[in-house]
């Protein structure tokens, strides 16, 4: 750890521009990334546009990018130009950061919708009569998040039980037929 300002000045002297891509990909490293992210800011005007552009492509995490941008901002082996794009792209960087929370949280919430409301139709099957009132889509929805739950796919590899099984499910949940089976 141990790093300041001596540690960005004497990394802009021992880096260059052509290590700034090396470096994004060091700052995603957990042991790595405070030393990547002063290395980054050591080069100063040419870790700019990488480092949001890292940042829109996901290789960066945002809290990152805006510490990268945040030395930058304070580091005096910068411009006073290049320390207020960093400050301006910093406040951009958050504001996306900001953008994606709010879209991953919008869609954590149409998923939760989703997931209640297969449950309500799951519930409804146990009723026979409540039953008739889906549709084959709602009931297929069921069948394959049973099968999700159980960590089966239709498609995927199953032993002949499994198999079975899932057929029988099939049979059951989405198609109405009993469940009981004639006695082989």
């Amino acid at each position: 750890m141990g790093y300041s300002s001596q540690s960005l000045t004497r990394l802009s002297r021992q880096l260059t521009p052509s290590d700034v891509s090396t470096l994004i990909g060091l700052a995603t490293d957990h042991d790595l990334h405070v030393g990547a992210q002063f290395a980054l800011a050591s080069q100063c005007e040419a870790a700019l546009i990488p480092v949001r552009e890292a940042v829109m492509q996901h290789k960066l995490g945002f809290l990152d990018a805006e510490d990268v941008m945040s030395l930058i901002e304070g580091f005096s082996g910068c411009t006073q130009e290049t320390q207020r794009k960093s400050s301006a792209m910093r406040s951009e960087i958050h504001s996306l950061g900001e953008a994606e929370q709010r879209r991953s949280e919008e869609e954590a919430k149409q998923k939760a919708a989703e997931d209640a409301r297969i449950q309500r139709n799951a519930l409804k099957m146990l009723d026979p009569e409540r039953a008739k009132d889906l549709t084959l889509k709602e009931r297929e929805e069921v069948y394959r998040r049973s099968l999700r739950q159980m960590g089966l796919r239709e498609d995927g590899p199953m032993t002949p039980a499994q198999r079975d099984m899932v057929q029988r499910m099939y049979r059951t949940m989405v198609l109405g037929e009993s469940g009981n089976r004639p006695p082989n």
